[in-house]
């Protein structure tokens, strides 16, 4: 009977192995792209008051995730209130600009667009319109 090893790896290693590789691509999974595009509304939302948003402001609706802003009278854009870096809710409009606490990235409401990184994409756009003088947002 011969004592010596097998060349190669045993099979704990192996099995460790892979337990590991699984665990860390669960890890990278979780983190996501944060794209945004998975917290937009399937259905129309109502909002509230058009009132609500004064022109030349903005509202977040942080229960919904949608953020208003009014351009104009009669002119209103939304956008979804979740980061495109890593996903986490908006939490506040300071300063003229939407604040995502998790990273700091900033966003400007009226458009989407990045102010301050680590985010590079916008905030994706949702329709939004007012329906007797309430807003609604999302695809009919």
């Amino acid at each position: 009977m011969n004592d010596t090893a097998p060349a190669g790896p045993r099979r704990r290693t192996v099995l460790c192995g892979a337990a590991l590789a699984g665990a860390a691509g669960l890890g990278l999974t979780a983190c996501g792209s944060g794209s945004g595009s998975d917290a937009l509304p399937a259905r129309p939302v109502e909002l509230g008051p058009a009132s609500d948003v004064p022109v030349g402001e903005a509202k977040l609706y942080r229960d919904k995730r949608i953020l208003v802003a009014r351009t104009a009278e009669d002119e209103y854009k939304a956008f979804s209130a979740v980061c495109t870096h890593q996903g986490c809710p908006l939490d506040e409009i300071r300063d003229g600009l939407a604040n995502c606490p998790c990273h700091r990235s900033l966003f400007d409401p009226a458009t989407g667009r990045v102010e301050q990184g680590p985010a590079v994409d916008p905030l994706p756009s949702v329709p939004v319109r007012v329906e007797n003088g309430r807003l609604v947002a999302g695809s009919q």
